[in-house]
């Protein structure tokens, strides 16, 4: 037997290897184990306090849903692969990264690294009412953090 020990719903669970489905786009993770349809969706708030962020701009949008996550530095790979609601790390601190948010209709931007953007930045993002944290986690170790707590990548892949 081959055992795999996973965090889920914030608790260690160990799972035989075997019970795994094949079918995991379906959302659903486990056969011969009460079938548990999975929730790929974090409140902005949950975001905010996995990351230990600070909100920049938004803070009426904490509660606003978002469906998946991907990080970028190049606005073209953003324009790409964004989703409509969608959280998008990066370590731009310019008004193109915004502009770009805005074209992508991301739901949240979140800096990283503890990059502070000017104020003409988080201003335009008011403007189009995009919500913008701050962390001072690295881009990885930010991405990391949010599939941990569940949040999956654009393409929905585990």
């Amino acid at each position: 037997m081959i055992a795999l020990t996973i965090p889920h719903n914030h608790e260690m669970v160990n799972f035989n290897l075997a019970h795994l489905l094949v079918e995991k786009s379906e959302g659903y993770i486990f056969q011969n184990h009460p079938i548990e349809q999975v929730d790929y969706q974090m409140k902005i708030a949950e975001i905010k306090d996995a990351l230990k962020a600070t909100v920049l701009e938004g803070t009426d949008q904490m509660e606003n849903t978002i469906t998946g996550g991907g990080s970028a530095d190049l606005m073209d790979d953003v324009l790409a692969a964004a989703t409509e609601g969608c959280a998008l790390l990066t370590g731009v601190v310019t008004d193109q990264v915004i502009r770009t948010a805005k074209v992508a209709r991301v739901g949240v931007i979140v800096f990283v690294r503890g990059k502070q953007p000017e104020k003409h930045v988080i201003d335009l993002a008011a403007s189009y009412k995009i919500p913008l944290l701050l962390t001072r986690y690295s881009l990885f170790v930010a991405s990391g953090k949010l599939y941990m707590e569940g949040l999956r990548g654009l393409d929905g892949s585990w």
